[in-house]
């Protein structure tokens, strides 16, 4: 890895890579059913009290994390990452479209990082087996081996995706080749990821394209 990369690859994941969401069911395989219920419900609760704003979707992922992860073993929650990437890559989850853009991207020489606002504990295996890079995810406390329910950054989503992505290529000390970004995203949550690429991808609904942003079809060209 150095910044004579051709260029830099971003994939969103939840409902760019995926078919659908994959952070709820995997607390849910974590915690259990019932106890991802009661979670919900203590969530509600503390709604209707006016301590919690249910359409802040960053507070409500760090309550859920805090009550469903806490006191849990770090290598535990990795070995349930690990199964749980295996599955996803097993079924039908994944788009087959986005599957070839991430392998025109490896095979043009890009890098190519997931940047999420899903977990570590299963991003990290999936980009390893697929040969990505690396991620950019959300990443839970862990001391001693045991997770505190705190997040050690902020939810990688909306303008956080900018910054801890550029965090991530300093820390590489990688510069991505001028006008050679990349960036797929399907929601609100990845504009900024759109907006700060040359190339911008999208995978959400036709009536909500960002400025600047195409549809990713079968024959859109890669640039």
């Amino acid at each position: 890895m150095g910044p004579d990369r051709r260029g830099l690859a971003a994939f969103d994941f939840d409902g760019t890579v995926t078919r659908r969401d994959t952070l709820i069911p995997f607390l849910v395989r974590v915690a259990g059913p019932q106890r991802f219920t009661a979670a919900w419900t203590r969530i509600g609760s503390m709604a209707s009290r006016r301590r919690l704003d249910l359409g802040d979707r960053d507070e409500v992922k760090a309550h859920l994390v805090r009550i469903l992860l806490a006191g849990r073993r770090l290598d535990e929650v990795d070995a349930l990452g690990e199964r749980y990437a295996r599955d996803l890559l097993a079924g039908d989850r994944l788009r087959p479209l986005v599957m070839d853009r991430l392998r025109a991207h490896r095979e043009r020489g890009d890098l190519c990082v997931l940047v999420s606002a899903s977990l570590v504990h299963y991003l990290e295996p999936i980009a390893r087996e697929l040969g990505l890079d690396g991620v950019v995810g959300v990443r839970p406390e862990a001391v001693d081996g045991v997770l505190t329910g705190e997040l050690t950054r902020p939810n990688v989503r909306a303008e956080q995706k900018v910054v801890q992505l550029d965090e991530w290529l300093a820390d590489r000390g990688v510069r991505p080749a001028a006008g050679e970004r990349s960036a797929y995203g399907n929601t609100s949550g990845d504009h900024a990821l759109l907006a700060a690429a040359d190339h911008r991808y999208w995978l959400g609904r036709a009536s909500k394209v960002p400025g600047g942003a195409e549809v990713l079809l079968r024959t859109t060209p890669l640039r």
